[in-house]
């Protein structure tokens, strides 16, 4: 394999495992709100992501505060949470 090759397969690993750093990182200081369903008390649907850059506390504070919000609007039957990561089903 010559010099260049292995140069740019260099860059291009140094580079994946930056980007693989950087999802991580960031997976580890977000904040997902979710919500149930009127039909289903099972239901984990997505409502909104907290992912700011001023960290863990920031984005779980911001998220527990629009869960509590939502959760006290009149009529509201649905209930609403807050997980640590990165939205997932």
């Amino acid at each position: 394999m010559d010099c260049t090759l292995k140069f740019f397969l260099g860059i291009f690993a140094a580079a994946m495992l930056a980007l693989a750093a950087a999802h991580a990182s960031a997976a580890e200081t977000t904040y997902t709100l979710y919500r149930n369903s009127v039909l289903d008390n099972a239901a984990r649907i997505h409502v909104g992501s907290f992912d700011a850059a001023e960290g863990a506390t920031y984005n779980r504070d911001n998220c527990a505060l629009v869960a509590d919000l939502m959760q006290r609007q009149p009529g509201t039957k649905t209930r609403f949470w807050c997980e640590l990561g990165r939205h997932r089903k």
